[in-house]
C-alpha cells in the first residue's frame, strides 16, 4: 500500500515528540515493504527552530541516521490533490494547519480513493478545545486518538464517528540496552520545561530530590527559562540543552536512571497516557521512577518502574536505585519485557493495519 502522512515534521524532533513514533512507524511500513511518504510545511515551527538550536547540519544529521525515510516539504503552492490521488492510505497530524485539514477532508468526501485518517497525539482537545472542536472532520473515515480517555472525548463531543486508541510507542530497533556502554552519573532527565505545564513538579520530582541526595544529574531538552536553568545550577545539576533523539538511547546507557515527570493535562484530564518517553526509556532498559500518573489502561504491569507519591518518596526511590545495582538490573528488566512484548512500533503497526481492516480499508498488500 502506498501511504502519505501529513507531519508537523518528521524531520525535526525539536520540542516534537511525534516525529519519533511517527519515525519508528514509517521504518516498520517501509521493512513490510509499503511506499512511505511524509510531508511537512515549510513554516515548521519545530524544523526553523531546529535550525536555529544546532544548525543545519541537524538535516543533515536526520538523513544520514534515517536514510529510508522519504520527508518531502510544502509550500503553499503545493498540489494535494496530486499527493493524495497517488495515495492508498492518509494520516492527518492534528498540528496540521486548519484550513489544510478541512481541504484534504474535502478531497475525500468529493471521489477521492484514499482512505482518511486524523491523528491526535497532544492534550488539546482538553486544554484548548476549541482549536481541535474547530477542524472540520467531516470528510475522515476514522480518528487515531493516542490513549483511550481522548477516544472517549472525541466521540463525547462528536468530532468523530469511529475513533480508536492508538498510543505511541518505542522503534525498538533504535531504542534498546546498550550493555557495552558504562553509566558514568546517576540520573538523566530528557524533556523540555514547556509552557508552566509541570513546573511546580519539575521541582519537586526532579530537582529538589537530586539536590537534597547529591546526585550526579543532568537535564537534556529545550525551553528552559532562566529561572528554571539557574535552579538547575543551583541543585548541581547539569543542563546540556537539546538532544537529536536518535542520540538518547546512549544517553540513558550512560546513567543508571530516569524519571517521568507529567504535564498537568494528562494528570488532570487525560488518565491513562505516559507519552512516548516512557516507552523509549524502557525499551532502553534505563529503570525508570514516575511522578503520579495512572495508568489508566493497564500498558504496563506493576515492577516495570517504580512510582513516587511526593517529593519525599521520589527521594527514596532515587537513594535505592543509586545504591542497588541489582534493583537497577531487575526493574530495568521487567520493563524491557514489557515494551517488547506490547509497545513496539511493530505493535502499532499491527494496529494499524487492524484499524484499517475494521473499516474497510485494503490491507497487507505490498506496494506495487
Amino acid at each position: 500500500m502506498r501511504f502519505l502522512f501529513y507531519t508537523h515534521s518528521l524531520i525535526s524532533d525539536w520540542n516534537h515528540g511525534n516525529a519519533h513514533f511517527l519515525r519508528g512507524i514509517m521504518r516498520d511500513l517501509i521493512r513490510r515493504d509499503h511506499d512511505v511518504r511524509s510531508l511537512e510545511p515549510k513554516d515548521s515551527w519545530s524544523r526553523e527552530n531546529l535550525v536555529k538550536d544546532r544548525g543545519r547540519g541537524a538535516l543533515d544529521e536526520f538523513t544520514t541516521i534515517f536514510p529510508e525515510l522519504r520527508a518531502d516539504i510544502y509550500d503553499a503552492d503545493f498540489d494535494h490533490e496530486a499527493a493524495l490521488e497517488a495515495a492508498d492510505i492518509v494520516v492527518v497530524h492534528e498540528w496540521t494547519d486548519p484550513e489544510l485539514v478541512a481541504r484534504i477532508g474535502r478531497a475525500r468526501m468529493a471521489g477521492g480513493r484514499f482512505t482518511l485518517l486524523f491523528h491526535d497525539t497532544h492534550h488539546r482537545a482538553v486544554s484548548a478545545a476549541g482549536e481541535i472542536g474547530g477542524l472540520d472532520l467531516s470528510g475522515y473515515d476514522a480518528i487515531l486518538a493516542f490513549g483511550e480517555a481522548l477516544r472517549e472525548r472525541y466521540l463525547a463531543t462528536g468530532w468523530g464517528r469511529r475513533v480508536f486508541t492508538w498510543h505511541e510507542a518505542a522503534d525498538d530497533t533504535l531504542f534498546r540496552p546498550m550493555p557495552s556502554v558504562a553509566p558514568e552519573a546517576d540520573l538523566i532527565w530528557i524533556g523540555n520545561w514547556g509552557d508552566g505545564e509541570r513546573s511546580a513538579e519539575l521541582h519537586e520530582f526532579l530537582i529538589d530530590p537530586v539536590h537534597r541526595l547529591g546526585l550526579k544529574a543532568c537535564v537534556r531538552g529545550v525551553r528552559y527559562p532562566q529561572e528554571a536553568l539557574e535552579a538547575l545550577e543551583a541543585a548541581g545539576i547539569s543542563y546540556g540543552g537539546s538532544i537529536a533523539n536518535a542520540r538518547v538511547p546512549e544517553t540513558f546507557a550512560r546513567h543508571r536512571m530516569t524519571v517521568h515527570v507529567p504535564r498537568r493535562p494528562y494528570v488532570e484530564m487525560l488518565p491513562g497516557i505516559p507519552t512516548i518517553r516512557v516507552f523509549e526509556a524502557l525499551a532502553c532498559g534505563i529503570p525508570l521512577i514516575c511522578a503520579p500518573w495512572d495508568d489508566a489502561e493497564g500498558l504496563f504491569r506493576p515492577g516495570d518502574y517504580l512510582t513516587a507519591l511526593d517529593g519525599a518518596e521520589m527521594e527514596k526511590q532515587m537513594r535505592l536505585l543509586a545504591n542497588d545495582q541489582a534493583a537497577r538490573k531487575e526493574l530495568a528488566q521487567a520493563g524491557l519485557e514489557t515494551i517488547r512484548a506490547r509497545h513496539t512500533c511493530r505493535h502499532r503497526v499491527d494496529e494499524l493495519l487492524d484499524v484499517l481492516e475494521t473499516i474497510g480499508a485494503t490491507v497487507g498488500e505490498p506496494a506495487v
